[in-house]
């Protein structure tokens, strides 16, 4: 037997020397992570388990991968859906409404050679990613929320602005190896103090201003459907007297005798009074018969 194999502090020399070297060489890739080889400092081949949309857990490139030792290295870039918070961003919307907004948007790094290189990190990717993300999600919605009036975000319509910040955003994403998934607003407050109390009032006075405008056209419409009837019975009576005047005359002071001695059960009018007339007066020429 050799020196070697008679020295049991030689073998565990070399057995420590192996493990340290295979660690150096081999690396398991998790489901949930990405890994970009660098070998001094320049990527080495495809990134080992990038995000595909569709992929099923188990059927990805998850798995071991090899490596230079102690010359190439792996950078983890996160593989699941990441947040971008942003909050007190001033807002001001169309109706000239200074708003204090708290926003996030869900994103995903796709392309974690790009996240790398464009952000020029290789530890802390995703929240490199998300630091340059923030200012683009606060441009995105200044710009987007400067095109509508306050009150759109407190409506259905909301939504079709979300989906309008999202398209925005995505466009810069995409130099940093990422995608938007999701955008949302959490909150858009008026600040407090003066500038919520004019604000108020001009949202007080455009509301009063549109219930006058709705009350003047109901008004408006009202006074065509009433001159309508008018019409339409001016049309009947006129057919009727043409038919027999006699009792176009009769029945109008049935209908005057009935108003003006309250027996259609109507209110009596404020400041009415008592009458007395003979009974050869010519209104009560209906009561003496034919």
């Amino acid at each position: 037997m050799s020196a070697l194999t008679r020295n049991p502090v030689a073998i565990g020399f070399a057995a420590l020397g192996a493990v340290i070297v295979a660690a150096a060489t081999f690396a398991i890739v998790p489901e949930t992570k990405q890994a970009v080889v660098l070998r001094l400092n320049k990527p080495v081949g495809e990134p080992v388990n990038q995000y595909e949309p569709g992929q099923v857990i188990g059927q990805t490139g998850a798995g071991l991968v090899a490596r230079i030792p102690f010359i190439d290295k792996i950078v983890w870039v996160d593989k699941r859906v990441l947040d971008a918070d942003l909050d007190n961003t001033l807002v001001l919307s169309t109706d000239q409404l200074r708003l204090n907004v708290d926003a996030f948007a869900r994103f995903r790094i796709v392309d974690p050679l790009r996240a790398i290189t464009s952000t020029g990190s290789t530890s802390n990717t995703e929240e490199r990613v998300a630091d340059q993300l923030r200012p683009l999600l606060g441009t995105a919605l200044r710009n987007e929320l400067g095109k509508v009036p306050f009150a759109v975000l407190l409506s259905p319509e909301r939504g079709r602005v979300m989906d309008a910040i999202q398209a925005s955003l995505q466009r810069d994403a995409q130099q940093y190896g990422a995608t938007i998934v999701d955008v949302r607003i959490k909150h858009a407050d008026l600040p407090e103090g003066s500038p919520l109390d004019s604000a108020l009032q001009r949202m007080r006075t455009a509301r009063q201003q549109e219930a006058n405008t709705i009350r003047a056209q109901g008004q408006k419409q009202a006074q065509i459907v009433r001159a309508e009837a008018d019409a339409t019975a001016s049309r009947v009576y006129a057919e009727a007297f043409s038919k027999d005047a006699s009792f176009y005359d009769f029945y109008r002071a049935m209908q005057s005798y009935r108003h003006t001695f309250g027996a259609d059960g109507g209110p009596r009018p404020e400041g009415s009074t008592s009458i007395i007339m003979s009974r050869d007066n010519a209104y009560l020429k209906e009561f003496s018969g034919r």
